[in-house]
């Protein structure tokens, strides 16, 4: 409990300074995510609670990127209000306006996570089929964080999304266990300048 109104207190902070810190900033989006939920691989979903509260932070794209189609580097964080898996990291994200008003935005990223990532009790004990039951088992510290947002941009500096994430280390930053995450929901996003 303590972890997590922690994180709520700077998720709060952070939504407070963004703004006055835009400095190379584009663009900022809050959000609520129903987490670890039934997408890729549903027979590791609703084992934990959410929902999970997040922010991303969206920063200019570098000239130096222009060869990958001018990605925006990110940071973010999401908070588990129920005190699982919250997780924070960066990566690149892609926007292509595909209609008026409209566009679809891919992500793919490195996130670090508080979560569980083995089973700490001996195979075959009672306590470690109670615990795989309760548990997404992660496999590693280390995510990938792959990402697809769909953008409804309104007149001014606001937009909102439908979005969706999947953890997972892909047998590349881990080894054993890959269950896996994912999480979809709705963010606002502010874009400085736009």
């Amino acid at each position: 409990m303590l972890k997590t109104m922690a994180g709520v207190a700077a998720f709060g902070a952070a939504m407070t300074l963004a703004p006055a810190a835009h400095a190379g900033i584009d663009e900022v989006h809050v959000g609520v995510m129903q987490h670890n939920i039934c997408v890729t691989d549903c027979k590791n979903a609703d084992k934990e609670d959410g929902p999970n509260l997040e922010l991303q932070v969206s920063f200019d794209s570098q000239g130096w990127l222009g060869w990958a189609g001018s990605p925006q580097p990110y940071l973010m964080a999401s908070i588990n209000t129920a005190g699982d898996t919250s997780f924070g990291g960066f990566g690149l994200e892609w926007r292509w306006d595909f209609a008026e008003g409209w566009a679809i935005e891919p992500g793919v990223g490195y996130i670090m996570h508080d979560g569980e990532t083995n089973n700490p009790y001996p195979n075959g004990s009672p306590e470690a089929a109670a615990f795989t039951e309760e548990n997404v088992l992660l496999g590693s510290e280390d995510l990938f964080r792959t990402s697809l947002g769909l953008t409804r941009d309104f007149e001014g500096p606001w937009e909102a999304q439908v979005f969706f994430e999947h953890l997972s280390h892909g047998q590349i930053l881990g080894e054993g266990r890959n269950q896996g995450m994912d999480q979809a929901g709705i963010r606002l996003g502010y874009q400085f300048g736009g």
